[in-house]
């Protein structure tokens, strides 16, 4: 691999220096021992265009949370409002097509934003997004089952898009710090807030909307109607409002150098290279979904300790509650892991996580008889999920492989979240309905749980590999590994154009 590493150098043609200005690298030339006139040619988007493209990134994983999340509480409201029709097969269906959905498009849309740009791959993400909802808010049939049929359709459509955006907009934001320096300092803890925590968000609102829609209309059984639309409709202001952004987005540096529009892949060799990257991204992440997906169950075991389950709108405020812890998490992994590295912080969130859920396993009795503790200890449980695997995640999925296949690589890893996510709830709810004993069967899935993360505290450490955080490192050995295999590629993409009036180096294109 040295090497490689070597020739990598080679390609890059020489080293860089940061602007003393504002800390964008800039490249100097070698030759014959001396250096020459920066390459004048080789221009950068502002700190402002980085940060709107981050933002926007973000905006648009807060609305796949929100999309995902809301449906949840929506059918709390349809199993009032159709009783007999919401049968258990429905009730399946309709949960699992937005997850379905999902794992498509994360897997289609990876290969759209490697072959076709990141741009086609964002317009095109959120249009589906925005059918899809549109549909589902405006489901309907000659019956009741009809209808459900239209929403599951609709529901798949959104999950397409929704998908999507893992490979698109995950990708988009590592490739957005990397045009400057300092963002690229922090990159962790940006991309933690373009992912982890905007989804988080996301889901909160998922139930916060239901829920204030429904004292909005005083909880009238007449109004439910209204508010499982109106919770359906909200979620197109996100995608909507950001449309116009997407479509003038620019194309990033890496990408305008190191991309491989429209030509074969070498897989065979990808794999070869970065069988370790996709085998411990994979893992880790499957794991992360594995744990925290299924760890909802309990809420119904917080509720009905306060007799919540009487009403609906205690109900959704405790899993509004529930979700709020959360939020903090990928913030706080995300400063951590810019300053102790991407595999310890997601080792120190699983390894925590781990801890506390043997003490809460193994302590179960009397904890959950104080109860304000135990919503305490199991809010802190769900956070460190977050502080490691839920911050980190993105982030090696998409340092670990080049540009040219990041978005291909990071489809592929994140659509094993989405297994962890559906065999996980498979795995806890077997474990909760095989168990009489209803303490005991919490008290094991605590266990499970934490046997898990024990696990992903290892892959962490031992499989995922440490990395570069400047792209173009990983991107000239790449390029210099296909090279020596022989194989030859046209790379860089000269054919999307960047809209006017996108500030580069300070002065406008």
């Amino acid at each position: 691999m040295g090497e490689i590493e070597n020739k990598a150098a080679e390609v890059q043609a020489g080293h860089t220096k940061k602007d003393e200005k504002d800390g964008t690298d800039i490249s100097i030339a070698e030759e014959d021992g001396h250096h020459v006139l920066p390459d004048t040619s080789k221009r950068y988007y502002s700190r402002l265009s980085v940060w709107l493209m981050i933002l926007f990134s973000g905006l648009a994983i807060g609305s796949d949370g929100y999309n995902a999340a809301v449906i949840g509480n929506i059918e709390l409201i349809l199993a009032v409002l159709y009783p007999n029709s919401l049968t258990n097969a429905i009730y399946n269906h309709l949960s699992n097509a937005f997850l379905i959905g999902m794992i498509i498009g994360m897997l289609g849309f990876g290969v759209v934003a490697d072959q076709l740009g990141r741009k086609t791959g964002a317009v095109a993400t959120t249009i589906l997004l925005v059918l899809g909802i549109i549909l589902s808010t405006a489901a309907s049939g000659t019956d009741d089952t009809g209808m459900f049929w239209m929403l599951i359709i609709a529901r798949g459509i959104a999950g397409i898009g929704a998908g999507g955006e893992y490979p698109v907009s995950g990708a988009g934001a590592i490739e957005a710090t990397d045009e400057n320096a300092k963002v690229r300092k922090y990159r962790g803890f940006m991309v933690s807030l373009v992912s982890g925590f905007a989804a988080d968000l996301g889901y909160v609102w998922g139930g916060l909307v239901p829920l204030l829609l429904l004292l909005c209309t005083r909880q009238e059984v007449s109004k439910y109607g209204i508010v499982w639309r109106t919770s359906l409709a909200l979620g197109l202001v996100p995608p909507i409002s950001i449309f116009w952004f997407r479509w003038k987005m620019t194309v990033s540096t890496a990408f305008r150098k190191s991309a491989m529009r429209k030509q074969r892949v070498p897989y065979w060799l990808a794999i070869k290279r970065y069988w370790r990257a996709l085998l411990g991204c994979s893992l880790s992440w499957f794991l992360y979904n594995y744990i925290s997906v299924p760890f909802g169950i309990f809420a119904a075991t917080i509720t009905s300790r306060v007799n919540a389950s009487d009403s609906l709108v205690k109900t959704l405020g405790w899993g509004v509650l529930i979700n709020c812890f959360y939020v903090p998490g990928s913030p706080i992994g995300g400063y951590i892991c810019d300053k102790i590295g991407r595999r310890k912080t997601m080792a120190l969130g699983f390894g925590l996580q781990a801890i506390l859920g043997f003490i809460l396993g193994g302590a179960y009795l009397p904890i959950q008889n104080v109860f304000p503790l135990f919503i305490v200890m199991y809010g802190i449980f769900l956070m460190l999920g977050e502080v490691g695997p839920g911050a980190t995640v993105i982030l090696t999925a998409s340092e670990c492989f080049p540009t040219s296949i990041r978005g291909q690589m990071m489809g592929f890893v994140s659509a094993w979240s989405k297994a962890g996510a559906a065999i996980g709830t498979q795995v806890f709810t077997a474990i909760t309905t095989s168990i009489p004993d209803e303490e005991k069967a919490n008290q094991t899935a605590f266990l499970v749980g934490s046997a898990f993360a024990v696990i992903g505290t290892c892959s962490a450490l031992f499989i995922i590999p440490d990395v570069h955080r400047r792209l173009d490192d990983e991107d000239a050995a790449w390029k210099a590994y296909l090279a020596e295999h022989g194989w030859e590629a046209d790379w860089g993409d000269e054919v999307s154009k960047d809209p006017k009036g996108i500030m580069m180096d300070g002065v406008v294109s």
